[in-house]
């Protein structure tokens, strides 16, 4: 076997990597997303990339297209099953007011309207014993009126399911014998923790984009077999692993944020190999930018997720790494609102029509068309040539947002690119400031690891506006999401409710339900993945009695007492500055991770392959700098041609397939051992310096 492979349909862009083990070389390409069928875009990258599916090994897939199916509305007809006197537990939510000052506040519709929310006679009580049967005859006229009124998928989440699950995995089985083509899902297939309204959210929330998602795996594992591919296909999970196919038609929205993790998982990987400790992953792509931390090679991964935000949106209990975004992208929007003031994003122009430049009926100009119109993309070599920019019109259209304020002539025409860009930072400013400055963490000490089609355009000017003193550019940024995947190893989480307070018979407890967790975890995943060895990772979730958040803590296989109380306070001091030693602390549940390692490239193998010309000698073209405030004449470089160890001041541009990275007037910039751009901030005015 060739190839391994790993495809990611972005907002705009579909990409894919392979690592090609016979060559010992990375191949790559792109293709606009199709959003009336995700699987036609990723086929045509199989064709571009002139990968032999019969001699691909192993294919990792990550798909926008659970969130997309929440942001759009657009899942199943779905109906929820639950306990008698509790169908309204999905707008009740926790009963409070998440913005108790906006006067016009409304949170975001549930996604299963009140009449397809129906009601059964059982009940268990908070101590797991059967208080009153599952009504069987009740369940069978349910299932007659989802017959009739054509529903898609079944949400089953009864109270107290989360410590003894034997009623919803009855009606589970009654319904699946009884609808056979109908999606069901049960809450405690899902999650096991004590949390009503979440547990129920979770299960609506499956039930919802399960038959999309199922169907386009579905369509697409026939796609490839019907090319001869034999072997095994993963997605790409939220938690920054993959999963295997039937745990994810299971658990649909583990791929919540499936294409981004795979940027952070990347990043990790490199920042262990370069030694670096403390980094902002910063991936900007043609829809949202996002950001997550990486500390000494690991991240955090938080649950519940919100979807549409905590304020307004709804909880999905699976674990995701901790990503920060905000509708910042390539492709968003400069418009004008009533009061004549102009905005960039969060509306994007997507793949359709996309960026005026890209001449499929875009009218509005976008930060790409402003990055083409200041000189720092170019139009002739785009995707490697493959996709020529239409610059006039893309000028035109920033041209007419220029009139409307007053600009005029060329100058007026660049202080209006230049606006839109300078906007766009400070919007991805603010997702670095939630994950560093809002957390205690001091932007200075970090450094800046940018990817995705944009970020290397946008890096240099976002480090300067967060006093950040380094970044850093990987080989192949464009699809760095893609090569991210390629190293992602299989990953499950698991949560279970362990209400104790911490004392030495709760830490021996706690030490046994892990083992009890890590072998039935392993005989699951022994049965998805075949004989494989695992890694298994313990976290408990801790805080203070009396206190209603948890801090997920990290605790080993050791179960001594002292240890696990001096790991939770270490880690409570550092988010928040202060521990009171006197009080107790309470154990509220218990987290396992279970890893995999599966085949993947060695970095060294994914170092892009260099061209013997001359790097000193590059061509050179106009290109509008903020730190000057006019155009400068500045090289331009192939990134083929730069080998390791090659240094150079600012300005600069460097160009390759997917990307274009921008070095400042004041920075310079030198190429690393595995291919990568270090970029080295210079004087910063009127700022604080770096330490």
């Amino acid at each position: 076997m060739r190839y391994i492979v790993a495809a990611d349909t972005g907002g705009t862009f579909t990409d894919l990597a392979a690592f090609d083990r016979v060559e010992g070389r990375l191949v790559m390409t792109k293709s606009l997303t199709t959003y009336d069928d995700l699987v036609n875009g990723l086929m045509d990258c199989f064709h571009k990339a002139k990968i032999d599916l019969p001699q691909a090994e192993i294919v990792k897939f990550a798909t926008t297209l659970v969130i997309n199916t929440f942001v759009q509305r657009n899942g199943a007809k779905t109906a929820l099953i639950t306990t008698e006197g509790h169908r309204d537990i999905l707008e009740i939510k926790r009963g409070n007011r998440a913005v108790p000052f906006d006067l016009r506040y409304e949170r975001d519709p549930v996604l299963i309207e009140r009449d397809l929310r129906l009601e059964v006679r059982e009940r268990i009580g908070g101590d797991g014993k059967v208080f009153r049967a599952l009504d069987v005859e009740q369940l069978e006229r349910i299932a007659q009126f989802i017959e009739t009124r054509g529903i898609e998928a079944v949400a089953i989440s009864f109270l107290n399911s989360y410590i003894n699950s034997a009623h919803e995995d009855q009606a589970a089985a009654i319904l699946r014998k009884r609808l056979p083509r109908c999606y069901i899902v049960a809450g405690s297939e899902l999650t096991r923790e004590w949390y009503e309204y979440e547990r129920t959210s979770t299960a609506a929330a499956n039930a919802y984009a399960g038959p999309r998602l199922a169907d386009c795996i579905t369509r697409l594992d026939e796609r490839m077999r019907g090319e001869g591919f034999t072997r095994t296909f993963y997605m790409m999970a939220s938690n920054g692993g993959v999963v295997a196919l039937k745990r994810a038609r299971q658990q649909p929205c583990a791929m919540l944020e499936s294409g981004p993790v795979g940027g952070c998982i990347g990043a990790g990987v490199y920042a262990s190999a370069l030694g670096l400790d403390k980094v902002i992953a910063f991936d900007m792509g043609g829809t949202t930018a996002k950001c997550g931390i990486i500390e000494y090679g690991r991240f955090e991964v938080k649950s519940p997720y919100y979807v549409g935000g905590e304020e307004r949106g709804f909880p999905v209990r699976h674990a995701v790494i901790d990503i920060v975004e905000v509708g910042a992208g390539g492709g968003s929007i400069a418009w004008q609102d009533e009061l004549g003031r102009v905005h960039v994003g969060p509306r994007s122009a997507g793949s359709t029509p996309g960026p005026v430049c890209y001449g499929l009926g875009g009218k509005e100009p976008t930060i790409t068309d402003a990055n083409l119109a200041l000189g720092r993309i170019s139009a002739a070599s785009f995707l490697g040539g493959e996709m020529r920019l239409d610059e006039p019109a893309a000028v035109r259209a920033i041209d007419q947002l220029a009139s409307s304020l007053g600009f005029t002539a060329a100058a007026g025409r660049d202080e209006m690119a230049q606006g839109i860009v300078a906007l766009g930072t400070i919007t991805m400013a603010s997702a670095i400031k939630q994950i560093t400055t809002e957390r205690g963490l001091d932007p200075r000490d970090f450094t800046l690891f940018a990817f995705g089609g944009g970020g290397p355009l946008h890096g240099q000017a976002l480090a300067r506006e967060m006093n950040i003193p380094e970044v850093i550019i990987p080989p192949e940024p464009g699809i760095f999401s893609a090569v991210g995947m390629l190293l992602a190893d299989a990953r499950v989480d698991e949560t279970q409710t362990f209400l104790r307070a911490l004392n030495a018979e709760a830490a021996a407890a706690m030490a046994l339900a892990f083992e009890q967790m890590e072998k039935s975890m392993g005989a699951a995943l022994a049965a998805e993945l075949g004989p494989v060895p695992l890694t298994f990772a313990r976290q408990a979730q801790m805080r203070f009695a009396g206190q209603r958040h948890f801090v997920q803590t990290a605790i080993g296989r050791d179960p001594e007492l002292g240890r696990i109380r001096a790991a939770f306070e270490a880690l409570y001091r550092q988010r928040f500055g202060h521990v009171d030693e006197d009080s107790p602390i309470e154990i509220v549940g218990l987290t396992l991770t279970a890893t995999a390692q599966i085949q993947r490239p060695a970095l060294e193998s994914l170092r892009p392959a260099t061209e013997n010309r001359a790097a000193a000698d590059p061509r050179s073209r106009e290109v509008y700098f903020s730190e000057r405030g006019a155009r400068i004449d500045t090289p331009v470089h192939d990134r083929r041609a730069l080998q390791a160890g090659f240094e150079s001041a600012g300005p600069a541009v460097i160009e390759e397939y997917g990307s274009t990275t921008i070095i400042g007037p004041d920075d310079s910039f030198s190429i690393g051992s595995l291919g990568e751009i270090h970029i080295r901030l210079g004087p910063q005015p009127n700022k604080r310096q770096a330490r």
